[in-house]
């Protein structure tokens, strides 16, 4: 394996990958959930590019709050690394989110993901053929397993009626995941979870409070109820509430620990733990909007498992 600077070293007395699996298995799982949360918001008549507004806008200011207490030093940032950290913001996290929401919006939130996990394959074949690593052959495996067992999860050949908009914002998200797992994991040997969340948080709501100014945002739609949909749909909350969910879990919390995992394992591994996310998201679909759960998505969700396993023994 060649020296690079995105590379985390595996293996040794004070490894700690078991955390770093564990923090992004955590991750997944809420994002799953948060991917379900959004799609009611999103119904609730804000757009994407709103909600993206005020996703990270929020998340920017509770991060900032959260280091002016805990560890002011840590907003300290260098000429060299601003360039980058404005880089990260608007295309690691502006666009992968915003992306997702026209996904969600124009497909169902399972195909949508299924898309859009195909960033572990551009991962690996950007270690491979840009970094030079050496990606053993499991790991490979891995990366098909994953991807064939989402496959399956979505039951990708029933017949799908797919939407051009929400393919092609999929893909495009799918090569924004990608960037934000490689910069972040070359980004976390230098800058702590939090502050490298928050720097990609701030400069993704300047993007938004460009396009769209502050004062513009329909701060009354805030205040609807609206029903929860599906099998929960006799409940009706307020919107308000839902965004609060997105913004300090669905975001800060899960970004939080996807980004902090990267001290422990590798943008390749990560992002073939992270393909979890479909799999929980068709369960919480399947609970929760009634969306349909058979014997064959039960069989892609073992063999996505699997293909983390095999992933995990290649270390």
């Amino acid at each position: 394996m060649v020296d690079a600077p995105t590379l985390l070293p595996e293996g040794h007395p004070d490894d700690k990958t078991r955390l770093g699996y564990a923090m992004v298995a955590t991750a997944a799982t809420l994002f799953a959930v948060n991917g379900s949360v959004s799609k009611v918001v999103l119904g609730s008549g804000l757009s994407a590019l709103e909600l993206a507004q005020i996703r990270n806008t929020c998340a920017a200011i509770l991060f900032l709050g959260f280091l002016l207490v805990v560890a002011p030093s840590r907003l300290r940032v260098g000429r060299r690394e601003l360039l980058f950290l404005i880089v990260f913001g608007l295309v690691g996290i502006a666009l992968v989110q915003w992306l997702y929401f026209i996904a969600i919006q124009n497909l169902p939130v399972g195909v949508a993901l299924l898309i859009e996990f195909t960033a572990p394959l551009f991962v690996a074949l950007f270690a491979r053929f840009v970094y030079k690593e050496h990606v053993r052959r499991r790991i490979w495996v891995a990366v098909a397993m994953c991807l064939t067992g989402l496959a399956l999860v979505v039951e990708l050949w029933a017949g799908v009626a797919f939407s051009t908009v929400g393919v092609t914002a999929a893909l495009c998200g799918a090569l924004g995941l990608t960037a934000y797992l490689l910069m972040a994991e070359r980004e976390r040997q230098h800058r702590d979870a939090a502050s490298l969340s928050f720097y990609g948080f701030l400069f993704a709501a300047l993007l938004w409070a460009v396009l769209q100014p502050l004062w513009e945002f329909p701060w009354d739609a805030l205040g609807k109820d609206v029903s929860l949909e599906g099998n929960l749909s006799q409940y009706s909350v307020p919107v308000w509430s839902l965004v609060a969910f997105i913004v300090v879990i669905g975001t800060m919390v899960t970004f939080s620990l996807l980004t902090g995992s990267l001290r422990h394992i590798s943008a390749t591994r990560a992002s073939i733990v992270s393909t979890l996310e479909p799999v929980v998201a068709t369960v919480v679909a399947w609970a929760w909007l009634g969306e349909t759960f058979g014997a064959t998505q039960l069989i892609g969700g073992a063999v996505v498992i699997a293909g983390i396993l095999v992933a995990q023994s290649a270390r």
